[in-house]
């Protein structure tokens, strides 16, 4: 392993500890050279997965790309580091376990929609706009509306959405356009 502070190729293993639930393992290591320290993430990889664009591009999984997409939609929410390890590794099992080697984008993104909706319901918004392109307030609402609400329970104010026409959208502090005003 080359050493990142120094370039040498001569690294040494000082500790090795399994790591995120036994499914990777933490190394420690000291360079020969330069005596820095740093650590290496081991990952069982069972297959070369390549994500197949909506244009048709063929590129590689980036597990990193995954990883960060989920922390942006996550930030500032009550989730903590350690789940989203864990919701990024089931993820990724999930991709390998498929047993196909190309995966389309948006079949990736259905599957993490699908898990952050479980998680959190405001990083599940917060990656379908992004993920289908939202442009207008509409596209918001739509998604706000499908969001089901249990046997007894009332859509939360914050997230409902009064048709734009409507007097109430006034009356509950939405403007004509759906949009919420303070």
């Amino acid at each position: 392993m080359r050493c990142p502070f120094c370039g040498h190729e001569d690294t040494q293993v000082k500790d090795s500890r399994p790591h995120e639930d036994g499914t990777a393992i933490r190394r420690r290591r000291i360079c020969a050279s330069c005596s820095q320290r740093f650590t290496t993430i081991e990952r069982v990889q069972l297959r070369d997965l390549y994500v197949v664009k909506a244009d048709g591009r063929r590129v590689p999984f980036e597990r990193d790309k995954l990883a960060r997409s989920i922390r942006v939609a996550l930030r500032k929410r009550p989730v903590d580091e350690d789940r989203i390890d864990r919701i990024v590794n089931g993820l990724v099992r999930q991709l390998e376990a498929s047993g196909e080697t190309d995966i389309a984008s948006r079949d990736i993104g259905k599957l993490v929609m699908d898990t952050l909706r479980e998680v959190d319901i405001v990083a599940y918004i917060r990656f379908a706009s992004v993920h289908w392109d939202f442009r207008e307030t509409k596209d918001f609402a739509a998604i706000l509306e499908s969001i089901p609400v249990g046997p007894g329970e009332d859509r939360p104010a914050a997230i409902r959405v009064p048709a734009a026409d409507s007097g109430a959208a006034v009356a509950s502090g939405y403007g004509p356009d759906g949009i919420k005003r303070r």
